[in-house]
């Protein structure tokens, strides 16, 4: 089975994570009533932390300074980021809080970029973010924004750390062991607001279940595309997250789009699509 996982095409790993992920945000939300954002933050971090230990066993002693310096940063951001980004959408919606949050890939992928051709795909990605985003609504909690935007730069660096130690570490072992250190990171928060007191066998096994949906399969499917693709591709292919959000929402939450958000959904379609063939090319000729 892990080997399965890891032999999955970058283009297909990523489409499987972002869909992971999303799954495993419905899960989170109908947690944070009973455990709070930092509580489920540290199951989901702390419970993906022991089963990627487990299915890749690292030898943390065989680990060179070299990839300490990258595995440590890359484990820190990927904690902070999923933090930080609940401790957002327990005060702003889901799909405004994604949204808000892909800004930093977006910024990634603008910067990272040499080609006309990529400016024309994160243009189409960003129509799509501004269409979905609600910027009509009233009353927007500021504090929930800012997390959701300091989340996004949390996701920038995850990116460019992950592209790194994807070249110096196993897939495997980069991710389970940037994993103990997310959860080294994270679990102390959900220790002190006090919500793991609250644990019940239900909510461990939807814990479990988060684990698996939003850190451990996403995550290493993540890893083993920033191996293979440049940051800024997979910056742009990460544009679906906010489409991937709405539907979700749909499927889940009964929130139904509008036709802005419709249109939004075909137009970071579009982006990856089109970012995905040029990148192929450009690999292609390189070749």
């Amino acid at each position: 089975m892990k080997n399965k996982l890891i032999n999955i095409p970058p283009l297909p790993a990523i489409l499987l994570a972002i869909i992971s992920v999303q799954f495993g945000a419905a899960i989170a939300k109908s947690l944070f009533p009973a455990i709070g954002a930092a509580g489920t933050a540290s199951l989901r971090i702390g419970i993906s932390a022991i089963i990627l230990l487990l299915a890749y066993r690292p030898n943390l002693r065989t680990i060179t300074p070299e990839q300490w310096k990258l595995v440590i940063p890359y484990g820190l951001s990927l904690g902070s980021m999923n933090l930080i980004f609940y401790l957002a959408i327990e005060r702003i919606p889901v799909g405004l809080g994604v949204t808000l949050e892909f800004i930093g890939p977006l910024v990634l992928a603008v910067f990272g970029s040499k080609r006309m051709v990529d400016y024309f795909w994160v243009l189409l990605a960003a129509i799509g973010i501004a269409l979905i985003a609600p910027w009509s609504g009233n009353g927007i909690d500021l504090i929930g924004v800012f997390f959701a935007l300091l989340a996004g730069v949390f996701w920038a660096t995850y990116i460019v750390l992950g592209g790194k130690v994807s070249k110096v570490m196993k897939d495997g072992d980069a991710v389970s062991t940037g994993m103990l250190f997310a959860s080294l990171l994270i679990v102390p928060f959900g220790i002190m607001e006090n919500g793991l007191s609250n644990l019940t066998p239900t909510y461990l096994g939807m814990g479990i279940a988060l684990a698996l949906l939003s850190s451990a399969i996403p995550f290493t499917l993540e890893m083993k595309a920033l191996g293979q693709l440049p940051p800024r591709t997979f910056s742009i292919l990460m544009s679906l997250e906010p489409a991937a959000a709405s539907i979700c929402a749909f499927f889940f939450l009964q929130e139904h789009l509008a036709s802005s958000e419709i249109l939004a959904v075909f137009f970071v379609i579009i982006a990856s699509a089109g970012s995905t063939m040029t990148a192929k090319k450009a690999i292609q000729i390189k070749d």
